[in-house]
This record gives C-alpha cells, sequence and structure tokens, in this order.
C-alpha cells in the first residue's frame, strides 16, 4: 500500500531528522507475496551532528520510555566492530504523534563504528551511554 509506505517514511524521516529512502525489492519472492522493483521498507544513512543528535534522543529519551526495559542485548556485535538491534514500535520518539500512525512498525538500528573488534565497539558505546543489559560482554 503506498499510503502505508508514505507514511512510514514520514514517520522515519520526523525521527532521523532526515528524509528516509524507499527500498525496493532486488528480486522477486513468491513466498512473502513481492515482486521485484517493490517497495519493501525505507532507509536513512545519518552522520555527523544528525547522528549525535539521535543518539542522544535515543538513549536519554526514547529508550527509557520503552516498557520493561532492561538494557539493550549484548549480542548485537557482527565481529567488525558494528552493533545492531531492533526497536518494536515507533512511538518511543517524540516527535511521532500516534493519530497519524497509520500503522505501528519497528525498526532495526545499525551503528557503525571505526573500531575493529567488538570489544573495543562495545567498549565505545558504554563510554557513549549506550544502556546494555547486565551481565556477561
Amino acid at each position: 500500500d503506498s499510503k502505508l509506505m508514505q507514511n512510514i517514511q514520514d514517520t522515519i524521516s520526523l525521527i532521523a531528522g532526515q528524509r528516509a529512502v524507499v527500498t525496493k525489492a532486488k528480486k522477486s519472492e513468491a513466498g512473502f507475496k513481492i515482486r521485484e522493483g517493490m517497495p519493501v521498507g525505507v532507509k536513512v544513512t545519518l552522520r555527523s551532528n544528525k547522528m549525535w543528535n539521535f543518539l542522544q534522543k535515543l538513549i536519554y529519551i526514547a529508550l527509557p520510555k520503552v516498557k520493561d526495559f532492561r538494557g539493550l542485548s549484548r549480542n548485537g556485535f557482527d565481529g567488525r566492530g558494528n552493533y545492531n538491534f531492533g526497536l518494536d514500535e515507533q512511538l518511543m520518539f517524540p516527535e511521532v504523534d500516534y493519530d497519524n500512525i497509520m500503522k505501528t512498525h519497528g525498526m532495526n538500528i545499525t551503528i557503525v563504528t571505526s573500531s575493529d573488534s567488538d570489544k573495543e565497539a562495545f567498549k565505545l558505546l558504554e563510554l557513549l551511554g549506550f544502556p546494555f543489559a547486565k551481565g556477561r560482554s
């Protein structure tokens, strides 16, 4: 549905502070009823000040609003110093107005660091204030 995709694109753009780009299917997949070229999601790449603003908003405003939040998983590192995690819905961000949402949707967030190891990346993100779950790293 193009209206739903536009609504999602607008919501992600509002959250990120930068226009989101619609991603399209590279090939058809009958099991998912997707044809090549169909819009399947949106993405935004943040750098510099917009990235820092988003991270502050995520760490200090959005994540504390998550019900029963016990911290981010320590298992989201990819072996190359990057961290991936998912959020179940977009309503935790202050810019999102519930009345303007057609459907709640989740999002995957990837934090790309200049570190080469997961251990260094974990320490960097921890020092930046990422609320990791208690336990072994």
